[in-house]
């Protein structure tokens, strides 16, 4: 382990690379027409050259969801322009994780019906049993003893009538008692319009609940008046009212005669075969737009506890609403108070609002949802984790998305605004080797290697600490900082970037940071961002690659603190106990195999940093593999 100072070079993130030439007009002009005859050709050819069948399925970079009345499925639009990069086959199975779920091929999108029954964990997931690009939708269902290691089972459920043709879509799972198991599931009709419908498993003695009977009443619910067709959809978990002793369902939609607004409309049942619409909506937030993937739970502010999702509200109880905003695609929530006579649900700080404040992950993470682990007395949360390369590059592999590790879910009792998100313990059981590392001095401009065998499967434990006289001595004002708009990892601040580098070769061409900035206002105070930073994190042009973060709270007397996952093309991370979380996708060209190197690095131009403490576990590979055939 050595230190490399360059504070008064260069930034040691920054590496240096020649201008490219001036063009001429005319050699502009051209180069566009002969680029115009090469597509030209290309488009000849490939459309007489028979494509394998991984390839031919679906063109590239279509657009998928919103004309059947979801979200966008496929957001790489902006690589339209980029450059295909050469891809070999040794870099895409290495891009494939080894302790995150995903499936043995094809598409895979939203969690669907997270349960604990019969010592087995179930997850259902939005699945295209035919390609690697969104379509067909069916529901994929694997178990897991562990929520680590898991058995693919046969698909629970396929497009087989009129009220689900096009697509049986995400829902949710309720116990009615210990003997009764219902899922209530979106199902898109022949004429895509969003439906409601209702499935049972055919057997409850049957533990892997392998098979799952559609309700002679489907669609048991169809768009009330004033929602629009396809502006209704992903039904929550049930929960009980004890005053009246009726179940509530609640469902996302949208009023756009209201400015934009997203809302969520709570249905009452006692048999969930027949519904009243309760009168007004539990929640609106005008200029959030369509609602989808709604979860509705409550949290205690007392005890390190997850609470089953009828606990009434009273004292020590919160309910959480969480959305995932149809229009920019990211998961908000706030905590606040269910009012169960009027069915209304009102946020503690109306500044911070549904989708106007908190994000349940502020990098690449969307329509998450969570159930009760009546096992471990624990809320534990899924989100999906979309690609950020293109459907060629998909489709070439065979396969698109992961879920991220299931994190248990806590109210955040010492600050009283946020929740908690960590890993699930069961996790720690992949650990492997480690190694620590103590006091570890970071002066400004410093970049530290670490020596590690292998660098592709960790899991990562660091606190960092700020000298006070660098809080202090530090007179410039750093105000409007952004973690998005920023220059990432290599722009300089007087009190950061700092933190880890994963992912990254021996030379730095390709990086990912995790890292902190501290922010000082011109009235002193400061104020804590944690990013993640993938704009160095690979060669290829064909990606979204972009800088994700926001504020983290930071309590008087705590030092920096992050834990972060990298599982191959998945780094997340989470600041201060999991106050801020971020998930990022990353598909290094170099920074593979025994290539993978991590750094610790200081770019700041004045704090003086102290690793407090960094433990790095090598990860085992999770089993996950089909289920075994008699």
């Amino acid at each position: 382990m050595s230190t490399m100072n360059r504070q008064d070079i260069e930034s040691p993130l920054i590496i240096s690379r020649p201008s490219p030439p001036t063009l001429k007009p005319w050699f502009l002009l051209k180069a566009a027409s002969i680029t115009f005859l090469l597509l030209t050709l290309v488009f000849l050819l490939s459309s007489r050259t028979p494509l394998s069948s991984s390839q031919s399925q679906q063109p590239v970079l279509t657009s998928h969801g919103p004309s059947q009345g979801v979200s966008e499925k496929s957001i790489n639009q902006e690589l339209i322009s980029s450059t295909p990069f050469p891809w070999t086959d040794s870099i895409l199975q290495w891009q494939r994780t080894s302790f995150h779920f995903q499936p043995q091929k094809n598409w895979m999108n939203d969690p669907d019906a997270p349960l604990y029954y019969k010592g087995w964990y179930h997850l259902f997931y939005q699945y295209n049993p035919d390609s690697a690009v969104w379509g067909n939708i069916t529901w994929g269902h694997a178990v897991s003893r562990d929520l680590i290691h898991w058995l693919y089972l046969p698909v629970a459920m396929v497009p087989d009538h009129w009220y689900d043709a096009n697509g049986v879509w995400t829902g949710s799972a309720t116990f009615v008692s210990t003997d009764k198991l219902v899922v209530l599931y979106t199902g898109s009709t022949t004429n895509s319009v969003q439906v409601q419908n209702l499935a049972f498993p055919a057997n409850l003695s049957d533990p892997l609940l392998i098979d799952w009977v559609k309700s002679e009443s489907n669609p048991v619910l169809v768009p009330p008046p004033g929602i629009g067709l396809k502006d209704f959809r992903d039904p929550t978990t049930a929960w009980l009212v004890q005053s009246d002793m009726s179940w509530r369902v609640a469902i996302g939609s949208k009023n756009d005669s209201n400015d934009h607004a997203g809302i969520v409309l709570v249905y009452r049942t006692k048999d969930f075969l027949s519904y009243e619409l309760l009168p007004g909506v539990m929640h609106q937030v005008n200029g959030t737009g369509m609602w989808e993937c709604v979860d509705f739970f409550p949290v205690s502010t007392t005890a390190d506890v997850g609470l089953d999702t009828s606990t009434p509200a009273g004292d020590g109880v919160k309910h959480v609403v969480k959305v995932s905003l149809d229009d920019d695609k990211h998961d908000y929530y706030a905590i606040g108070t269910y009012d169960a006579v009027e069915d209304t649900w009102r946020p503690d700080d109306k500044e911070m609002d549904v989708g106007i404040g908190l994000r349940v992950d502020y990098g690449k993470y969307y329509a998450s949802k969570s159930f009760y682990d009546e096992k471990k007395q624990r809320r534990v949360l899924w989100g999906w984790v979309g690609e950020t390369d293109s459907e060629l590059t998909d489709l070439r592999k065979g396969w698109a998305s992961v879920q991220t590790i299931p994190r248990t879910v806590l109210f955040d009792y010492k600050t009283g605004s946020n929740l908690l998100q960590w890993p699930v313990e069961e996790v720690e059981s992949l650990r492997l080797t480690s190694k620590n590392f103590h006091a570890i001095k970071l002066p400004p401009g410093s970049l530290v290697p670490l020596n590690l065998t292998s660098a592709t499967q960790l899991d990562i434990l660091a606190e960092f600490d700020v000298e006070d006289s660098s809080l202090v001595e530090a007179i410039e004002a750093d105000v409007g900082y952004n973690c998005s708009t920023s220059g990432g990892a290599a722009g300089r601040g007087v009190l950061g970037p700092f933190g880890l580098i994963v992912l990254a070769d021996e030379n730095l061409s390709e990086l990912t940071s995790v890292y902190f900035y501290i922010a000082k206002g011109v009235d002193g105070g400061l104020s804590t961002f944690f990013c993640q930073d993938g704009l160095r994190s690979s060669k290829a042009n064909d990606l979204v690659k972009r800088v994700y973060g926001s504020t983290v709270p930071v309590l008087e007397g705590e030092t920096l603190s992050v834990r972060t996952l990298v599982d191959h093309s998945i780094v997340e991370s989470f600041a201060q106990g999991g106050r801020t979380c971020i998930t990022s996708r990353i598909y290094p060209t170099e920074a593979i195999y025994a290539n993978s190197r991590i750094f610790l690095f200081n770019n700041a131009t004045h704090a003086k940093v102290t690793t407090k403490s960094l433990e790095i576990w090598d990860m085992e590979k999770a089993c996950i593999h089909p289920y075994p055939s008699n």
